[in-house]
């Protein structure tokens, strides 16, 4: 898992003589992408702009490369730690699902923002939280969300069950290739990337093959000498 990229300002916004510098609005942008081919810099295109047409002053920017249903998020806890601190007035995301793993957890993000009086903006749903026909709003859309998510996982599930009874084989097909080549080339001293070339299969491949050979070594002679 990638470390989150976090960049933080501890100073105060600065302000142009004369001007009330809390009259603009301090921001902090949140970014979460699934996989480390993706790249949260797309959404943060987005944010900043919508930032800069609505004159808030961009002080804090966090991102994750992680699954959407992990708990753990380094960069969205550092937000929450430094919302608690006040560093910032709004919080700008790119969509509802980037920042929570379920609705629960989405509104407690959003129930501890509100009792800190921090403003939750969402780009893709343009949802803002600053009234209370947002914030009732962001609950409804977080329910849907939720269920439309369940739904695909429970289509998925009754494929799976349907090309059982078909007799149908689910998932990766069984390597074909000589097991007991690979594992005596391993063990003949190759390098794990040699094998891999020469049997056309991936390292990790060849690891769980020689690892598997010497399991099945092991109980072998296990049972030979309690016979």
């Amino acid at each position: 898992m990638a470390e989150p990229t976090v960049a933080l300002s501890n100073s105060p916004p600065k302000s142009e003589p004369g001007t009330n510098r809390r009259s603009v609005k301090r921001a902090a942008l949140y970014a979460r992408v699934s996989t480390a081919d993706q790249h949260p810099e797309t959404q943060f295109y987005d944010l900043r702009e919508m930032a800069k047409q609505r004159g808030y002053e961009i002080v804090h920017e966090y991102s994750d490369v992680i699954s959407g249903a992990k708990s753990k998020r380094p960069g969205l806890d550092q937000l929450m730690a430094d919302a608690r601190r006040r560093r910032f007035d709004i919080v700008l995301v790119a969509a509802f699902d980037r920042v929570a793993r379920s609705v629960r957890h989405f509104l407690e993000v959003l129930d501890e923002l509100n009792h800190l009086g921090i403003e939750f903006v969402s780009f893709r749903e343009n949802i803002d939280t600053g009234g209370p026909l947002g914030r009732a709003i962001v609950v409804i859309v977080g329910a849907i969300a939720e269920l439309e998510r369940n739904l695909i996982i429970e289509r998925v599930k009754a494929g799976m069950r349907r090309a059982k009874l078909e007799g149908r084989k689910i998932g990766r097909a069984p390597l074909d290739i000589d097991r007991a080549a690979v594992v005596q080339d391993r063990r003949s001293g190759l390098s794990l990337r040699e094998v891999a070339l020469r049997h056309g299969i991936s390292r990790a491949s060849v690891c769980r093959l020689v690892k598997e050979a010497g399991t099945a070594t092991h109980v072998l002679s296990a049972t030979k000498l309690a016979a």
